[in-house]
């Protein structure tokens, strides 16, 4: 008699309609205040675990395979979102320079051949920007080590925002 398996993606595995309504609220991570709104900071937290020799060497693994940066980034981003690190809005700010980290790491790695997005992986703009990294060393250490100086800050609306500043006339 063949014994029944159950199926890898069982469809009924899955949280009751409601059941989050049931459940203590604060426990999910995203229910409490983020741990960086900054994205200075946000990013420089990014770029200490990218530097680590542990996590550089998953990443330059994940470049030889074939993996691109885009999808990489993404996880990273989305990982920091769900674990409450930062909010969605300075994800979206902080995505185009951790794909710059994540560049600079794989070059030096010594990664040879890199795969930009997960759509286009013919991406002319994105490759001509990798290659003036790796020919320009004054522009990779910039990208490796300043990558967040330029970051814009969101402009806080609202009703609980910190007043404007006046400027001086």
């Amino acid at each position: 008699m063949d014994q029944l398996k159950e199926a890898p993606n069982n469809p009924f595995d899955a949280p009751v309609p409601g059941q989050s309504m049931t459940d203590k609220p604060g426990s999910a991570a995203w229910e409490h205040p983020p741990q960086y709104t900054n994205t200075a900071e946000a990013a420089d937290f990014i770029w200490g675990q990218l530097s680590t020799p542990e996590f550089a060497t998953q990443v330059i693994a994940m470049l030889d395979a074939g993996i691109p940066v885009e999808a990489i980034g993404r996880t990273i981003i989305f990982g920091g979102f769900t674990e409450g690190k930062w909010t969605p809005d300075v994800a979206f700010i902080i995505a185009e320079p951790v794909m710059k980290m994540i560049v600079a790491v794989g070059i030096q790695g010594g990664v040879k051949k890199f795969k930009m997005s997960l759509g286009d992986m013919t991406n002319k703009n994105e490759l001509k920007s990798i290659n003036d990294l790796k020919n320009n060393s004054e522009v990779f250490k910039k990208a490796a080590a300043g990558a967040t100086e330029t970051l814009p800050q969101p402009e806080q609306k609202g009703l609980m925002a910190a007043p404007m500043k006046e400027e001086a006339v």
